[in-house]
């Protein structure tokens, strides 16, 4: 069976106009394609140097909730001559303990003391018991103040605050909100051992933020300063371009 006669021939004319010029039948016009723009994530590419130093920190700061492009670029540290008097006073009074228990046969005779005060022994556990405690005590305090770090990132400042054994605070706060950092050193003595207290102001001095016993304040400072500025250029470009 033949299918030309159901089929549209388009080389045939189909009429003719008023000066008998043949018309012919054309093909439906097909719409032209249109390709749907690319949606944008909304993420921007994050290069191999940058994921290399994000990947370096989450090793080396596991306790730090860092975002995919930010890495850490300093520590900042409590000085040790903070712990100088908590550990001479823990010192003292381990030792004054001690030599209380070595030297108790002065005691007995310098208080005339009779029966069973009289014998080291009965004062031996509470001594022990005593240094134990002073020794734990001045633990707990070395394990406050240590724990107490502030951390310089690409994009924030993050400053974990221990204010005692069982109370902990972490403080962010982004480099583009800060407007004011920072040092300052009081008297010889802080200026000799090189420490001081670094203060951070927010936009419009509503919140400040101070570290105190820092390490090496200046040179912080200056990294801290260094960061802010790249931090708020990159987005100011960032900005510029969308």
């Amino acid at each position: 069976m033949n299918n030309d006669s159901t089929t549209e021939r388009y080389d045939k004319p189909v009429a003719y106009d008023a000066d008998g010029r043949p018309l012919y039948a054309h093909p439906p016009a097909l719409a032209p394609t249109e390709l749907a723009p690319p949606i944008a994530s909304g993420k921007t590419e994050i290069s191999l140097e940058t994921k290399l130093k994000h990947d370096t920190s989450k090793r080396y700061y596991p306790n730090l909730n860092l975002q995919d492009d930010e890495y850490v670029i300093t520590t900042i540290r409590r000085h040790p001559i903070g712990l100088l008097l908590p550990f001479a006073v823990g010192i003292v009074l381990m030792a004054f303990a001690i030599s209380i228990l070595y030297n108790y046969d002065l005691f007995v005779r310098s208080f005339s003391l009779t029966g069973q005060a009289a014998q080291a022994s009965v004062i031996a556990l509470p001594v022990l018991l005593v240094t134990v405690l002073i020794g734990i005590g001045t633990y707990i305090n070395y394990y406050v103040y240590t724990s107490n770090k502030f951390y310089l990132t690409n994009e924030n400042v993050i400053q974990d605050v221990q204010v005692s054994l069982f109370s902990h605070v972490e403080q962010i706060v982004s480099l583009d909100n800060i407007e004011d950092a920072r040092f300052q050193q009081k008297g010889i003595f802080q200026q000799f051992f090189d420490y001081g207290s670094i203060r951070l102001s927010t936009e419009g001095n509503a919140t400040s933020y101070n570290f105190t016993y820092a390490s090496h304040p200046k040179e912080c400072i200056d990294m801290l300063n260094n960061a802010i500025e790249v931090c708020k250029n990159s987005r100011g470009k960032n900005k510029s371009s969308n």
